[in-house]
């Protein structure tokens, strides 16, 4: 995946600061330690001392065998005896060393030259999260959901009540979010009036996510398609972020408000072939909308909404505008 200059450069800078932090944070153990138990600083003195005989001893190669079997055996008791320091103060065998966020780079970066694991996910997480900085995913979760609002009472005869029907779609999505998986789980059409709940539960499944350590990146429709559109112009004159790439590749795309974007051959076209990638790379994708399955079709086509039928599990919520509900009440 390519990343913008401003994405690799803010990745860096929280590489470095994760391994300043590491430093830093080995320093003020070595402080305190050494200030309870000052010959554990004297023993490393001598070790170091050591280590500088040792190399003197190569170089001049007099008696240099027998030199270095003499600091060989001083440098193992010195070490036996800063080991069983540490071990008084209850403490392990690495108290002292800096503790990396990544034993593997060091909080580098880097591996003889090739990026590790940990900077990838840096940089991921980056993106991910400047893709996700006007999305309100902190605000909602299952413990704030409440089915108090959904009436009881079906809405035409012979129909569910609203409350059941949500109590159902409440426990699908609770499931689906303890049990998400990027490769297993299937993609999710939310289909319903204004103020049901779909935004809520969308992003409590987000949360449950990225709880989890998988990328989510959330977008309202008109949004992204308004970033979209801005980087397809920068890409033009030679400037480009990769967002295409990132909704692409992410673990779960959460597109909110579907048709609430100005309609134009662009939004539509970026649309379906935004949903259309990720069936195809079989990621799943989470869909809410207004609009009935009718009305999609008139604002996309036919072949768009063919392909959510059949690849997305609809949810249809019921009831009546739980925002309003809630302004009435406070």
């Amino acid at each position: 995946m390519g990343y913008s200059k401003e994405i690799i450069e803010a990745a860096n800078r929280a590489m470095e600061q994760r391994r300043r932090q590491s430093i830093t944070k080995a320093e003020q153990r070595r402080r305190s330690f050494f200030s309870r138990y000052p010959r554990a600083l004297e023993i490393e003195r001598e070790l170091s001392r050591t280590a500088a005989k040792a190399a003197k001893a190569v170089l001049t190669g007099s008696n240099a065998r027998l030199e270095l079997e003499r600091l060989k055996e001083s440098n193992q008791a010195l070490q036996s005896e800063l080991a069983a320091l540490l071990k008084s103060a209850g403490v392990s065998e690495d108290y002292l060393e800096i503790r990396y966020a990544c034993p593997l780079c060091k909080d580098e970066g880097y591996v003889d030259g090739k990026m590790c694991s940990c900077m990838k996910q840096l940089l991921r997480d980056e993106a991910y999260q400047r893709l996700n900085a006007l999305s309100p995913l902190s605000l909602s979760s299952f413990d704030t959901f409440s089915l108090d609002y959904y009436g009881e009472a079906p809405l035409k005869a012979g129909g569910i009540p609203p409350k059941k029907r949500m109590e159902d779609i409440y426990r699908y999505c609770k499931n689906y979010a303890a049990n998400f998986d990027p490769q297993l789980s299937p993609s999710l059409l939310m289909q319903g009036a204004t103020g049901l709940g779909k935004t809520h539960l969308s992003l409590a499944i987000a949360r449950a996510a990225i709880g989890k350590g998988f990328g989510v990146i959330y977008c309202s429709a008109p949004n992204i398609i308004g970033k979209l559109e801005k980087e397809r112009f920068r890409s033009a004159r030679g400037s480009a972020d990769e967002s295409d790439v990132y909704l692409l590749e992410c673990d779960l795309l959460i597109l909110d408000d579907l048709g609430t974007e100005f309609p134009t051959s662009f939004s539509s076209s970026t649309i379906y072939n935004m949903i259309n990638s990720r069936l195809m790379a079989s990621r799943p994708t989470i869909i809410s909308t207004n609009l009935t399955m009718r009305e999609l079709e008139k604002q996309y086509s036919q072949r768009l909404v063919s392909r959510i039928m059949g690849n997305h599990v609809r949810l249809e919520f019921l009831g009546s505008d739980v925002r309003q509900k809630k302004r009435l009440i406070r």
